[in-house]
């Protein structure tokens, strides 16, 4: 059985030989990753793989994404502890955490019940008190508490969905990657005074994000 001390040595690798060295360079952001015990999202017979630098199954024919591109994609949003962040796709809550530990509320849509239910589970063992869970089509976003200071899509998108823009406040960001179903490239939208501006920044390869702005399953 691996002990507190032995998780928290691999997590403090994990961020010095994973995300340091690939040009993660916010001090908030490594801090979420070397605090989030990302071992207690995966199920027990993947724990001893949590903190390789590549995605786990977690059922459901869906993926944890590697440790890397969780902490590339939370850089990109910027955040400074403030603000309100809309997560597509909880999975299996590991990126929910890392939000919650860097703003101030988060909002968090799964369609997969059984994933929002366990995830519900894990952030209240950890104490995170900050996130919202909702099971339902998060390619149409959560107009209910919109607009959001910043968007993250953990799945990969045909378009950039246009209820995400509508629902993405004065200077928010958001963060999505776009392509097909096998192969993406991450997009970081802004938006400022009513315009849209758009960079592409790397390749990617994500689930599909299944919904109505999204691909029809």
């Amino acid at each position: 059985m691996i002990r507190v001390a032995q998780w928290k040595y691999e997590r403090e690798r994990m961020v010095k030989e994973q995300i340091i060295p690939r040009g993660v360079e916010d001090v908030r952001v490594i801090e979420a990753m070397t605090a989030v015990p990302r071992h207690l999202f995966v199920d027990t017979s993947y724990q001893h793989q949590a903190y390789n630098d590549y995605p786990l199954p977690i059922g459901h024919g869906q993926t944890i994404s590697q440790p890397y591109m969780v902490a590339a994609m939370t850089e990109l949003l910027e955040l400074k502890g403030t603000e309100k962040v809309l997560e597509i796709g909880t999975g299996s809550g590991y990126q929910t955490a890392i939000l919650a530990f860097l703003c101030d509320r988060v909002y968090s849509i799964e369609r997969i019940s059984a994933l929002t239910t366990q995830v519900r589970q894990t952030l209240k063992r950890l104490g995170l008190k900050n996130a919202n869970l909702m099971v339902g089509d998060g390619s149409i976003g959560w107009a209910e508490y919109a607009p959001y200071d910043g968007i993250i899509v953990t799945a990969g998108a045909p378009e950039i969905p246009n209820a995400l823009i509508a629902q993405l406040a004065e200077k928010g960001r958001l963060v999505i990657p776009v392509g097909d179903e096998f192969s993406q490239i991450l997009n970081v939208v802004k938006k400022h005074k009513g315009r849209i501006y758009r960079q592409e920044h790397f390749g990617c390869t994500f689930v599909p994000l299944v919904g109505k702005e999204g691909w029809d399953k």
